[in-house]
């Protein structure tokens, strides 16, 4: 992901994600009603004295604290509605890979939370506290949670590293606990649909223009690889299952289109005034998540040249295709 709050920043070109956050949220409000309900045995939800939530693939813009906000909300919702005046506490960690932004999350997003908290639940809003676990989520890297409500929109996840995946979760959420999780997938069952990764083989397209155009080697395009796979609804059921740890409450697949990338940042001076179609607003979305990983394997000098390739083929296609991104969406409880 490109960091800060740049014109190609993923802070200013994550719209669509967002609006997949805002797709599950309905999920996510059952997956903590359930916990609460679970927590006390009568018919009324009693808090607990403090949650602990984590946020994996958490990014670094203003989409990073919703799902946390959400959290912190629903709770003190229930709380309030059941005559608990006294909240619990809220540990939220949020970890992605540690070339992940941290610093601009804490300095430019952090205190907006807070300050919405401040205006949303008054003064009695409760004790939130906000740490960063840089690291992969290929290994246990928090002590027991009590919800886990994650988010990541371009998993790089084989069907074995999605079982690991589950595995160290396991060793991480209480027994009880919730697990939410969204990520890119396919409708069809066939692992070579056009659904799987259509708009990186208009990518891979972009990149070869640039070498009928001169601009890069052969031998550096043939070398490049992006290890994305996509499940279907089964293949995730399939996985949960057979690792064994958690429960499924509920699974479903959802879908939006490319074109909701449009609107998320602000442009450049040059295509003022100039009709910025939506191809201009999928490859700046893009651009803003793969850039870091095409400067490090083809140069910085090629990336303008490469982006406006995509943004064509991006037109092109758009115009004639319905174009959707689909996503895979899991609740889990984890075995007591």
């Amino acid at each position: 992901m490109n960091g800060g709050v740049g014109e190609a920043s993923y802070a200013n070109n994550s719209l669509v994600q967002e609006k997949v956050i805002s797709m599950t949220k309905p999920i996510i409000e059952a997956a903590v009603t359930e916990l609460m309900m679970c927590s006390s045995s009568s018919m009324a939800p009693r808090p607990a004295k403090s949650f602990c939530m984590a946020e994996l693939g958490c990014s670094s813009g203003p989409n990073t604290l919703i799902v946390g906000m959400e959290f912190v909300k629903i709770v003190s919702r229930l709380c309030r509605k059941h005559g608990h005046d006294q909240l619990p506490e809220f540990q939220i960690q949020l970890n992605d890979l540690p070339g992940n932004d941290f610093n601009s999350i804490f300095k430019s997003f952090a205190p907006s939370f807070h300050a919405q908290l401040l205006q949303e639940l008054g003064s009695s809003a409760p004790h939130c506290f906000l740490s960063g676990v840089p690291g992969s989520f290929y290994g246990t890297f928090c002590s027991k949670i009590s919800a886990f409500c994650s988010f990541f929109l371009q998993p790089h996840v084989a069907l074995q590293d999605f079982s690991s995946f589950l595995r160290c979760r396991s060793e991480e959420v209480v027994g009880g606990g919730k697990m939410v999780l969204t990520l890119l997938g396919r409708k069809s069952e066939s692992a070579s649909s056009k659904e799987c990764c259509y708009i990186w083989e208009l990518l891979a397209l972009s990149l070869k223009q640039l070498l009928s155009q001169g601009l890069i080697e052969e031998e550096k395009l043939g070398s490049f690889n992006i290890p994305q796979y996509t499940p279907s609804l089964s293949e995730v059921k399939t996985e949960v299952e057979k690792e064994g740890s958690f429960t499924i409450n509920h699974l479903e697949v959802s879908e939006i289109a490319w074109a909701a990338c449009g609107g998320g940042g602000f442009y450049s001076p040059e295509y003022s005034g100039k009709g910025i179609d939506d191809g201009y607003n999928v490859a700046k979305c893009m651009r803003s998540v793969a850039e870091p990983l095409l400067v490090e394997h083809f140069g910085e000098l090629v990336i303008d040249q490469l982006f406006e390739n995509y943004r064509n083929i991006l037109s092109d296609r758009m115009s004639k295709e319905d174009t959707k991104f689909i996503n895979v969406t899991v609740s889990m409880t984890r075995k007591e």
